[in-house]
């Protein structure tokens, strides 16, 4: 009887228990919101980033960073069903300013009213895409005057930077050489937008009642070798509107991020 009981007990508390941690399975969550933290930490290979340190690179190059920002846009949560929710247009474009960051070297993006979810994925865009910048000035909310502010914006006519990297290079032959990438789309005619698509290592739990926090690490290495190893001396060291670089550079950026942890309060 004692074991019955015992038996009995504990698949009570294993049923409470899948009840818990499935909130949604009886529409329980149905209505609720939630706000989230996203945090872009930027790295190094496995080094912290810090300003005017001197970084190795392929090639027999080093660099020294002095300023580093970049614009990321259109983030959307996905359910391990597929469903997916991208937050509102007009307020999903940040900078993400490495001069902002806490003494975590932490940037925080906050999005806030998130229908409550368990999220598995995340994905954001690097850059303006097309379709908004279509929409003209009138299209962007307040991107345009954080833009201008950040200096992440050249004229009209050419748009937004998608990345500003400024310092300088050294090599076997020149040293402190002046090193600024700049890569954006050139208005319609070269489209260097990119998607970023990252799995989660633990599921986003968006609740009304707690703030979850997702880590994302951004390797700043990879700008230069990503997908593609690039050679600062051979036309890489200064990258703006050129349709041969930037979209190198664009992809090499594609692939410097990942999620390294979520954290549910």
């Amino acid at each position: 009887m004692k074991i019955t009981n015992i038996f009995a007990s504990l698949l009570l508390c294993a049923t409470i228990l899948s009840c818990s941690n499935d909130d949604d399975s009886d529409g329980l969550l149905d209505g609720q919101t939630g706000d989230v933290v996203i945090k872009f930490d930027n790295g190094v290979g496995d080094q912290d980033f810090i300003f005017d340190v001197s970084y190795d690179k392929s090639s027999d190059e080093t660099y020294k960073v002095t300023s580093l920002k970049y614009l990321v846009s259109n983030i959307e949560l996905t359910e391990a069903d597929g469903t997916t929710f991208m937050y509102p247009v007009d307020e999903n474009a940040f900078i993400v300013d490495e001069a902002d960051a806490n003494n975590a070297g932490e940037i925080w993006i906050t999005l806030t009213d998130v229908p409550a979810a368990d999220y598995t994925k995340i994905s954001f865009g690097v850059g303006i895409d097309q379709e908004r910048y279509a929409k003209g000035a009138d299209g962007q909310g307040d991107l345009m005057a954080v833009a201008q502010e950040k200096e992440m914006l050249w004229s009209w006519a050419t748009g937004f930077r998608f990345i500003r990297l400024d310092g300088v290079y050294s090599d076997g032959a020149v040293t402190d050489e002046a090193l600024n990438i700049h890569m954006g789309s050139v208005g319609t005619s070269l489209d260097n937008y990119r998607e970023v698509n990252l799995d989660m290592p633990n599921t986003i739990l968006i609740r009304e009642t707690s703030t979850p926090e997702v880590h994302v690490k951004a390797d700043i290495a990879q700008v230069f070798d990503g997908s593609t190893s690039v050679v600062l001396s051979e036309g890489f060291s200064q990258v703006h509107t050129d349709e041969a670089t930037t979209p190198v550079i664009a992809n090499n950026i594609q692939g410097m991020f990942m999620v390294h942890h979520v954290h549910n309060e």
